[in-house]
């Protein structure tokens, strides 16, 4: 696994955690800078990533709820709900990665990590937002 693969998975953890204790993701997110656990210090994309979708996450959100058809972000299983914000912030708002490494990313992830229909479930909706990636952003 790649660095900026695992800094997706340990991003993914802050954000899945805050969503499953029900508190607030910046602040866990500094309690991980500060005390990283039993695993190594967060690596910076991790952070990054975290600031990102914090940073977007009403617009995040607004994209997801429009493009998920039948789905609303609260029913959407947890891993699945946080996957799909990082990888709508690294599809509309990091240049630094291509659509497709961001969409592939978090397939693995919903693979490795969630459902047996995750991955088509976050491949369906993230391919949607990288097709209407012109017009999200305009």
């Amino acid at each position: 696994m790649g660095a900026r693969s695992k800094a997706r998975k340990r991003a993914l953890d802050v954000l899945f955690e805050a969503d499953q204790r029900g508190i607030d993701p910046a602040e866990l997110l500094a309690r991980r800078i500060v005390e990283p656990g039993t695993e190594a210090a967060l690596p910076q994309y991790a952070v990054d990533l975290v600031e990102g979708v914090l940073d977007h996450r009403e617009r995040i959100d607004e994209v997801l709820a429009t493009h998920a058809h039948g789905w609303t972000i609260a029913r959407m299983p947890a891993v699945d709900r946080a996957l799909l914000r990082i990888g709508t912030w690294e599809v509309l708002f990091n240049d630094d990665v291509p659509d497709a490494v961001a969409v592939d990313e978090a397939v693995d992830l919903a693979r490795a990590l969630s459902t047996d229909d995750s991955p088509s479930f976050v491949n369906g909706l993230l391919g949607r937002i990288v097709e209407l990636k012109p017009t999200l952003l305009a």
